[in-house]
């Protein structure tokens, strides 16, 4: 297991600080290898195809408030060596409402090892432009082996809000489990959409729709709440 270092996103939560033990505290039970990189990095921040490519953010990895004694090269080789990959795709920015600065789960996630479904809105919405970058980046961008990816559209539930607080709703923050893949829904028009798209890229799995308007509250939804467990 990987050992990376938790500061709360940055230092915004000083009550969830004491989260940074608890990689040691499953190990005690688990009680397998650690390793331990020292540098910050969160479960939300990359995601992989498991051949060796690696998505992540600049707004996040490159963030002042996680590793600002590092350079992007320096994190690019930590990524490397901790995580077995050899390409590494840089996204630019998160969505609006995301505290986390970032996290590639609500922008872009693999489904396959040469597939991505890839966050978009047609509209003029404040996410609009950041996410047709992510998109036009991840369109010129190749797998480890050179190859081009197959990029999927993935409509966006539209303005989740809260209280007049806009939140980070986004379908790309499902579950692959080994049978079903859980995604967020947000009583919007384009839950159903999404949902379709989805279950055809896993035809393999069900895909199953699971209310997160109240979860989204609390910014993150499915993949935030979950982490992969070492067998």
């Amino acid at each position: 297991m990987v050992h990376w270092t938790f500061n709360s996103w940055g230092e915004k939560y000083e009550e969830l600080m004491k989260d940074a033990e608890i990689p040691h505290e499953i190990n005690k039970v688990m009680q397998l290898p650690c390793f331990e990189p020292g540098i910050v990095l969160e479960g939300g921040s990359i995601d992989v195809n498991g051949k060796g490519t690696l998505l992540t953010t600049e707004q996040c990895l490159l963030n002042k408030n996680r590793n600002a004694c590092l350079k992007k090269e320096e994190i690019e080789k930590f990524l490397k060596d901790y995580l077995g990959v050899t390409n590494i795709i840089w996204l630019k920015n998160g969505i609006a409402g995301d505290d986390t600065d970032g996290h590639v789960d609500d922008l872009a996630r693999f489904v396959n090892p040469t597939t991505v479904v890839s966050g978009y809105d047609e509209g003029d919405d404040e996410n609009s432009e950041a996410l047709r970058k992510n998109y036009q980046l991840l369109c010129q961008s190749t797998d480890q082996d050179g190859r081009k990816l197959r990029v999927i559209k993935l409509p966006m539930p539209g303005n989740v809000a809260y209280d007049g607080k806009r939140l980070p709703a986004s379908y790309t923050n499902f579950y692959i489990g080994n049978r079903t893949v859980l995604v967020p829904t947000f009583e919007s028009e384009k839950d159903k959409g999404a949902m379709s798209i989805l279950q055809k890229l896993f035809p393999k799995r069900k895909v199953v729709g699971v209310n997160c308007v109240d979860l989204i509250c609390g910014f993150g939804a499915i993949h935030c709440i979950s982490q992969q467990q070492p067998a």
